[in-house]
Parts: structure tokens; sequence; C-alpha cells
């Protein structure tokens, strides 16, 4: 487990309570036999909540570190949750970013996660993330950012592809990335076809390769199922979701 060996029982009590009012999303493809990072459309709350509740195999799950400490939820939160928001309705926002900070630290530090920062604390993630792989474990990244792709995902970061290089490094190793389509609505999780990181090449022209690749096979797997509205990254007013199919989008 990210920070801590072992998750509290207070922790197991919630998540077991939670696994039975969150439904079981059905899972659609398959998984490499061998350790993979999978990489997936956030779906705001819907993705850490399937990751940690049903995902088939164990697994270590990228969590922003702000997410993880009591004095700097409520700022992350507001910011990458609400700050969309209404201006008339954003003071109570701002309230419930200070409300649930500490239920977030509490989840988030007991959970599957391994914490992502923003600074030199970066290399600390990366090794985990390695370690993790060289045990066995699948690692799950949800890279979008506040930059829209088009009417499925928001743009991903791209440095989350470097682990594979220091994987590479570390075990001579190249790493799957496998992408994933989250849909709360259809009550699913499928999985596209996988890209192989190439240890050997330019690391500028992975990121590029690989990053672009997995968004638009997320994209392809996504207008491939029945019409369903997507729950996008940014959490916009319900009424502005759009859906699948780019033609009705």
């Amino acid at each position: 487990m990210s920070e801590k060996n072992k998750p509290s029982r207070s922790f197991l009590a919630v998540k077991w309570f939670l696994k039975k009012v969150y439904p079981r999303p059905k899972f659609e493809g398959e998984l490499p036999k061998e350790p993979c990072i999978i990489v997936g459309n956030h779906s705001q709350i819907h993705g850490p909540l399937m990751a940690e509740l049903h995902f088939p195999e164990p697994l270590g799950i990228w969590c922003a570190g702000a997410m993880m400490k009591l004095k700097t939820v409520p700022s992350y939160a507001f910011e990458d949750f609400w700050s969309q928001k209404s201006k008339w309705s954003q003071p109570y926002y701002k309230l419930c970013s200070y409300l649930i900070a500490p239920l977030a630290a509490f989840l988030f530090t007991n959970a599957q996660t391994i914490g992502v920062y923003r600074d030199g604390r970066i290399l600390s993630t990366f090794k985990k993330t390695v370690e993790e792989l060289k045990n066995g474990k699948n690692i799950l990244i949800f890279p979008e950012h506040d930059v829209k792709y088009n009417h499925i995902l928001y743009d991903f970061e791209e440095h989350f592809i470097d682990v594979a290089k220091l994987y590479y490094k570390r075990t001579q190793k190249e790493v799957l990335f496998v992408p994933a389509y989250l849909s709360p609505k259809l009550k699913q999780v499928t999985f596209g076809k996988p890209i192989r990181f190439d240890g050997e090449a330019d690391i500028d022209a992975e990121r590029t390769r690989i990053r672009k690749y997995l968004m638009d096979e997320i994209v392809s797997v996504a207008e491939g199922l029945p019409l369903h509205t997507v729950v996008p990254y940014r959490n916009i007013p319900k009424r502005n979701y759009p859906q699948n199919k780019g033609d009705q989008a």
C-alpha cells in the first residue's frame, strides 16, 4: 500500500461499505500477462473509485500528493473539482473543499495509491512505481489535465511516460501501456490494444508517440461503444456532458 504498509481497520470498513453501494463495472478486453501501466480517463471521482473498489487485480494507483495531506487538500480540491462552477456557488464549494479534507486525506493515504508530486519528490513516485512493477503489480494512471482534447478526453500530461524509461534502466524490460476507457453510464471499463515502450528510442519521441496513441485509442474505444453520455474530466454542469459519438456530441 502506498504510504503505509497496511490500511487501517476503519479504512477497510469504509471500503467494504463503498463496495456494497458503488456498482461494480463490467471489464471488457484483456490485460497483458506481464505487469503493465494502465492509462485511463478520469471520469471525475469514478475513475479512482472504480480502481480502488473493483479493479480485478492488485495495482498501484497514481494519486495527486496534494490530496493525501490535510493542509493541501482544500486548495487542490477546489481548483481541480469545482473552480469552473458558477461564481455565485463558489463560496459553497470552497467550504466543501475544507469539509472533505479530513476524509480525503484518510482515504487516499490508506488506498492503493502512489503519491504524485510536481517537484523533486516526483523521483519518489517513479521509484515506488518501478518497485511495484518489479513486484508484479500493474500501475493505473489518470493523466488528464485542464486542456480539452475532444468530446471524450482532456489532454494527457506526457511526463508520466518517463517512468517507463527508469523501469527499462532498472530491469531491461520494455513495459506495456494499456489504454482503458471508463464509462460510468454503461457501468463498463474497456481495455484497448496496448503499446510497448521502446527503451532504446529517444524519450521525447516516445512521449509523443505513446501519449498520442493512448488518447486516440481511448477515443476509438469510446466511440465504438453504444451511445451514452460521457462523464468528463472536469466537473462541469451535467447538461453540458457530451455523448460518445462524435457527430452527436
